[in-house]
């Protein structure tokens, strides 16, 4: 029997390259698109969940629509907020740091993530290995923060870190073979970074598909020792 996925936030350009290309794989069965306004899918093997981050109870509402079908095998949150003009942009310095645009980062890239976390690691498979992901971002790394600002994309960030570490500390407790991690997209050519991507260098700006493909490789090669960790498109540990 092949393996039950769900990706959060499917409607995004990294979610739905994972969609895809989940779809496209011979050992997956099903793969559940949870999306605010999931679109029609001509593969009969992806199937359509409405659901809002931002509301608690259509995130458990999708989770127990999943589960009504059996286990899931691999679940990844690929939601992530930085800009939403004119009302929330990365803050050059301290002095542009507003408590609403703050809050509403926090909602979509960290609040979104732990709730879905809530609702679905009870769903998880009890055997095998499976995998709880969070996109993260490698700015969202304490260690590596070598320029300040962006303090509520980043700060948001470390916080969902924190919040996989914990669950993959549950997890460890209910199935030592489960995997929660962070992982890092690269830079990817998406509505989120387009109006930061004139200071990427060449041949690293990513397409949805090829960071998709990386991040599943990723997942693929993760074993028990990784639990908890934070890993970069190319698999590398990022520090925390």
């Amino acid at each position: 029997m092949g393996k039950r996925c769900a990706i959060f936030g499917a409607s995004g350009g990294i979610g739905s390259a994972l969609v895809r290309n989940l779809a496209g794989r011979g050992d997956v069965d099903r793969v559940y698109a949870a999306a605010r306004k999931p679109g029609a899918e001509s593969d009969d093997r992806i199937r359509p969940v409405p659901m809002d981050l931002g509301d608690e109870t259509s995130i458990a509402d999708a989770a127990a629509d999943m589960a009504a079908d059996g286990p899931l095998d691999l679940v990844i949150v690929a939601s992530g907020l930085l800009q939403r003009e004119p009302d929330v942009a990365p803050e050059k310095s301290w002095r542009a740091i507003d408590a609403a645009a703050m809050e509403e980062v926090f909602r979509v890239n960290t609040i979104g993530p732990a709730l879905v976390g809530k609702h679905v690691l009870e769903h998880l498979n009890t055997g095998g290995r499976p995998v709880f992901a969070a996109i993260s971002a490698r700015v969202g790394s304490v260690e590596d923060n070598r320029l300040g600002g962006w303090h509520s994309y980043r700060a948001s960030k470390a916080a969902l870190n924190q919040i996989m570490r914990n669950f993959a500390i549950e997890l460890g407790r209910r199935n030592k073979a489960a995997i929660a991690v962070s992982l890092h997209p690269g830079t990817v050519d998406t509505s989120l970074s387009e109006p930061f991507q004139s200071g990427v260098p060449e041949g690293k700006l990513f397409t949805p598909d090829y960071s998709a493909q990386c991040l599943l490789s990723v997942i693929d090669g993760l074993d028990a020792k990784d639990n908890g960790g934070f890993f970069a498109w190319d698999g590398k540990p990022i520090p925390f």
